[in-house]
């Protein structure tokens, strides 16, 4: 299949409708940003799949094919995998051949990640684990998670790893915004802690991996992965740090990134408020933790990247004063255009210093975030923001604040975290100088 023009669902034709067997066929622990859909891929590929999550809301959501993650071609994947009877979903696991973990990594104190939800996971299978069966670990996880967590406490006593069960480590690489798209056409890394393992991963996934599954152990895996993250992350502390390098100068960073991004052997990323997501501002710190004599460029990226979103804060406070604007707009709450993933998100982050600011009234808006995901915080409506606001800062890329008249956005005092509205009329963008629009 051409990857370029990847279908809209998982499969171009849909299973026949096949009742579960004794037991089905793979059971998802974690039905999260990875967990629903890739449970929904496999329903989709006619495989019997049972979904766990310990928040009752979820399972509920799931089974009422109420759909709690905003990804194009999901909703469609798990109306047909519920109605069809091959996607169920519980708070437990059920006997199965297959178990594969996508719960949370988040990070504890001083930096160190949390794998108790791996934990838990891992205790949770063993009940209904039997001979034969399969485990993988998708969960981002330290290096040797795989051997030292998910075997020692998944595995009953005397099972031969190989042998008895097959275990390994296979990270998801998507993206929010094409998770089922990505999850699909997008090459995967399977490590098993035996070639045996590594095998069974790898044929399992071919099921409906269309890129290449790429054979390695499970310590490699678990150090690609984390790789991967802390690379990107690196990369953008770069462009970020240049973002508020050049505003000294008077210039604008982003055509300093284009016009040096014409050198054949550059590829400056692009500068934007923060990092945010469950991955690139979480991972890095899974291979500097217990490490930190070998990683000082790592944690520089992540003091880097941490500081932005402080800058822009200072940034809207210094351009409030000067123009004596008090009603601030913060468009966008997410992470990441078009999503409503806010795991981490530095446009939330700013958005909740800005209300501590004495004197500013903030209007805060994100057509694709639920108001039960921010609590704390009182949405507007776009157009409450248009109407009210003096000022209106970009946080996130949305399409729909691309699409705000160019008239609108010309009454008003602009900061544009991301250069998303430089080719209409942005009077200021984080890394570009500060300045009225004629």
């Amino acid at each position: 299949m051409n990857k370029t023009t990847p279908p809209a669902a998982a499969s171009p034709a849909t299973p026949p409708i096949v009742p579960f067997r004794t037991r089905p066929d793979v059971c998802i622990v974690g039905l999260g940003y990875i967990g629903l859909p890739t449970a929904a891929i496999l329903a989709d590929r006619g495989l019997a799949v049972h979904g766990v999550d310990k928040n009752p809301a979820v399972v509920s959501r799931v089974l009422r094919c109420d759909n709690h993650i905003q990804e194009p071609g999901l909703d469609e994947l798990l109306v047909r995998g519920v109605r069809s009877q091959r996607l169920t979903a519980s708070d437990s696991p059920v006997p199965a051949e297959t178990f594969v973990i996508c719960v949370p990594t988040p990070l504890g104190e001083s930096n160190k990640p949390d794998v108790s939800y791996v934990e838990a996971a891992a205790r949770a299978i063993r009940p209904v684990l039997s001979r034969g069966d399969l485990i993988l670990l998708e969960s981002t996880s330290p290096p040797g998670a795989t051997e030292n967590i998910v075997a020692k406490l998944a595995v009953p006593e005397g099972w031969k790893i190989g042998q008895d069960v097959y275990i390994a480590y296979c990270p998801e690489r998507v993206i929010p915004g094409k998770t089922v798209e990505e999850m699909i056409h997008n090459d995967r890394v399977a490590g098993g802690m035996t070639p045996a393992c590594t095998d069974r991963a790898v044929a399992f996934y071919r099921q409906f991996v269309e890129g290449q599954v790429w054979p390695t152990n499970a310590v490699t895996a678990e150090l690609v992965k984390l790789s991967e993250n802390a690379f990107r992350d690196v990369n953008i502390a770069f462009a970020n740090e240049l973002s508020m390098l050049v505003e000294r100068w008077g210039a604008d960073v982003w055509d300093v990134i284009r016009l040096a991004n014409r050198h054949p052997r550059v590829e400056i990323l692009q500068p934007g408020p923060g990092v945010g997501g469950h991955c690139i501002s979480v991972d890095p710190w899974f291979l500097a933790h217990g490490a930190e004599d070998k990683t000082p460029l790592i944690q520089t990226a992540r003091s880097v990247n941490n500081a932005k979103p402080q800058h822009v804060v200072e940034q809207v406070k210094q351009l409030a004063a000067q123009s004596g604007l008090t009603k601030v707009g913060c468009l966008g709450l997410a992470y990441k255009a078009n999503t409503n993933d806010v795991r981490e998100s530095p446009s939330l982050e700013i958005v909740r210093e800005l209300i501590g600011v004495a004197g500013f009234q903030i209007f805060a808006c994100d057509p694709h975030v639920e108001p039960s995901q921010t609590p704390d915080l009182r949405l507007a409506s776009l157009e409450t923001v248009i109407d009210e606001c003096e000022m209106l800062v970009l946080l996130t890329d949305h399409s729909e604040f691309g699409a705000i008249p160019t008239e609108v956005l010309s009454s008003k005092v602009l900061v544009d975290t991301r250069g998303f509205w430089r080719q209409q009329l942005a009077e200021t963008a984080v890394g570009a100088p500060l300045r009225r629009a004629a």
